[in-house]
């Protein structure tokens, strides 16, 4: 590609924030404008600010749009309606209703002739490229994914949406038995609940009941209700002093073995320090697909699982068979 691929963000959260740095790291990239529902000139950015009422006075100045809210609102609402007018990157990650998500971004994007590329990130995104690869290759065995510990941030918007909580963050915790187990070849029968904690911790709007904030964020589909899941109510100064900082990180853990029955193990290991920034780096990287799958005459929807590898990457194929293979 010899001219920059055009980004605009829709949304500056800590995606936003990671993806306008992000960009700085990819030289075939540049950053447009952040479109926003707040009062632009509130955003702190070093890219123009506009309305997200005004941006489709951008359609012919932008080749991909990443779509930088969250899945438990935003992206619902955001993503199909902005699918009929730009190619987007989106990053929404409520695995249990990614089925319905990708139907309807699917026909948004087909009557725009646009492509959107949903759920990327590391997971959904890496690890569901890993958990594919990995059964794969080894068909006879059992696949386990392991998050954490880390802050998630698709949890925690989850949080901040109920009703009197005036902040909260999630953090996933991997129980040390569960993975113990796994890794020693035993392939144990893991439900939900023996693999993973949820820990939350609330700062609640003065006034609000704590008891159904809890009982709101237990109860949850997909995202609380399956887990053991425990709420900490806390002040407003312990929260910005213990809960600013945003690891997370996991593992994808395939055991099996060959017909002769030798044991075989494949292991993919994320450390972040900063989840938010990792994800947005994975954003940015999908946008090159979606401009080379625009290319081919490609229209739809498609996920990770439908992306060649040398399609994230700026070298040309020859490059990267002789750098990489």
């Amino acid at each position: 590609m010899t001219q920059k691929i055009r980004i605009g963000l829709v949304g500056y959260g800590n995606i936003g924030k990671g993806v306008e740095l992000a960009i700085k790291q990819f030289k075939d990239m540049e950053g447009v404008a952040v479109f926003t529902r707040r009062n632009p000139a509130d955003v702190d950015s070093n890219l123009p600010t506009v309305s997200i009422d005004d941006i489709l006075d951008y359609k012919d100045a932008i080749d991909v749009l990443l779509l930088c809210g969250g899945s438990a609102t935003d992206l619902p609402e955001q993503g199909p309606e902005l699918a009929k007018h730009f190619s987007t990157i989106d990053s929404y990650d409520n695995h249990g209703k990614i089925p319905d998500y990708f139907a309807s971004m699917d026909s948004s994007a087909k009557i725009g002739q646009n492509v959107s590329i949903i759920s990327v990130g590391w997971d959904p995104g890496l690890f569901s490229i890993n958990r594919a690869l990995f059964e794969a290759v080894l068909p006879v065995g059992q696949t386990y994914t392991f998050w954490g510990k880390g802050l998630s941030q698709g949890h925690s918007d989850a949080i901040r949406r109920v009703t009197g909580v005036k902040k909260g963050v999630q953090y996933t915790v991997p129980l040390d038995k569960a993975l113990e187990e796994v890794r020693t070849g035993l392939n144990p029968e893991l439900s939900t609940r023996e693999k993973h904690m949820r820990i939350c911790y609330v700062v609640s709007e003065e006034g609000a009941n704590q008891t159904e904030i809890e009982q709101t964020i237990k109860s949850m589909p997909n995202y609380f209700e399956p887990y053991e899941t425990v709420v900490h109510f806390i002040d407003e100064e312990q929260f910005e002093t213990d809960h600013q900082q945003m690891p997370h990180g996991g593992f994808v853990i395939r055991t099996g073995e060959s017909e002769t029955g030798s044991k075989q193990k494949a292991e993919f290991q994320l450390e972040l320090e900063s989840n938010p920034e990792f994800t947005s780096s994975i954003l940015v990287a999908y946008a090159r697909a979606a401009v080379k799958f625009k290319q081919e005459g490609k229209t739809g929807a498609f996920s990770v699982l439908d992306v060649p590898m040398a399609y994230l990457s700026d070298k040309s194929p020859e490059q990267l068979r002789k750098e990489l293979l």
